[in-house]
């Protein structure tokens, strides 16, 4: 009895002593990533939003430094942010819900959808390859002009393909990002729907994820908590505002210009993983690398980056626009996300690449 006692009690200290370690390690980790971020936005300059969900809880969320500096408004976990290409998942999923349901095919032609657009290729560029930045539709928007960037629509900014006479290479043959083709997915959605864009990306994919506060920007749109992008100007040694009226593209939208929070993108996130609005069979389509990229050993899906950390699979998207620096990437297989939204530059591949090791060493990834 006295042996098995002894035993009993060995097993309990050991069960304590490493139940401490595991929390140690976990409020190291807490404890470092803070100081890293703290260091890299410091208040009363513009910074951003660190948060990690890891199953289903928030394990680490902080703002830090400044949404907007006129006037001053700190960053927080509810504040909204352009999260740029971030934005091109949303309008993935909804071609991808589409299909689900019939409404259309991935293989249908692009032509299908653009009778207006005069050159034959378009009859060989699917959807999937829109999707998958694999067209070979090259990108000759006029850029130099300052009202056109900073005014047009996604159905202006694709204009051009109606004259387009080339492509950069065989459609699906190679990869090249392109923001145009997530621009024509726009008006895809609103054929296949019925609907106009925006409505049908509020009730079918927002609101069904509980995405009460998220929008697309328009000029002159109240979004609420609304953060805005900076640049510092070394001349004049201050911060300046740099997004709409300064910095291009804000006006299309499926392309990457939706505004939401970091609170928001977590509901998000459960969507995800409770087929919410997407079958499983379609979110593992979304999820599949369909070629290579040019970041060394990552491909990508339906609106996503595919890599790996630690042997299972990372699913990830950045995004830039303006001053706003944003970073979403989720890992299924230990059902962790983490985000970074940031209305500044930095260091952003670093930053993640600390991150994650330091959520590793927690046991979070």
């Amino acid at each position: 009895m006295i042996k098995k006692g002894l035993l009993i009690l060995f097993t309990l200290t050991v069960m304590v002593v490493l139940l401490v370690s595991c929390n140690n390690k976990k409020d190291n980790a807490i404890r470092v990533i803070d100081e890293l971020f703290t260091d890299m936005w410091p208040s009363g300059e513009p910074g951003g939003v660190v948060l990690v969900l890891h199953k289903n809880k928030v394990v680490f969320t902080k703002g830090y430094g400044l949404a907007t500096i006129d006037p001053e408004t700190p960053a927080t976990p509810s504040v909204n942010f352009c999260i740029a290409s971030v934005s091109k998942q949303f309008a993935a999923v909804a071609i991808l819900k589409l299909a689900q349901e019939g409404k259309l095919s991935l293989d249908d032609p692009v032509s299908h959808y653009f009778p207006q657009f005069k050159a034959p290729f378009f009859s060989d560029i699917k959807l999937s390859q829109l999707l998958s930045h694999t067209s070979g539709i090259p990108d000759v928007r006029p850029r130099t002009d300052s009202l056109y960037v900073y005014h047009s629509t996604d159905v202006e900014s694709y204009s051009y393909l109606d004259t387009l006479s080339f492509l950069n290479f065989p459609p699906g043959s190679s990869y090249e990002y392109m923001n145009p083709t997530y621009q024509l997915l726009y008006t895809v959605i609103e054929k296949a729907s019925g609907v106009p864009f925006e409505e049908y990306m509020r009730d079918e994919i927002f609101l069904p994820a509980g995405m009460s506060n998220t929008q697309y920007f328009e000029s002159g749109r109240d979004i609420p908590s609304m953060a805005h992008g900076y640049r510092f100007n070394s001349e004049k040694g201050n911060w300046e505002e740099y997004d709409y009226g300064e910095a291009s593209f804000f006006a299309s939208k499926a392309d990457g210009a939706l505004y939401t929070s970091a609170e928001e993108f977590v509901l998000w996130e459960y969507a995800l993983r409770n087929n919410t609005i997407l079958g499983q069979e379609m979110t593992l389509e979304a999820h599949t690398s369909r070629i290579a990229t040019d970041i060394p050993d990552t491909g990508y899906g339906y609106g996503w980056f595919i890599s790996s950390i630690n042997g299972a699979p990372k699913i990830f998207h950045t995004g830039d626009n303006g001053g706003f620096k944003i970073y979403a990437g989720r890992c299924p297989q230990s059902e962790t996300l983490l985000l970074i939204f940031s209305t500044r530059d930095f260091e952003r591949e670093e930053t993640v690449e600390k991150v994650e090791g330091i959520l590793a060493e927690a046991g979070w990834l």
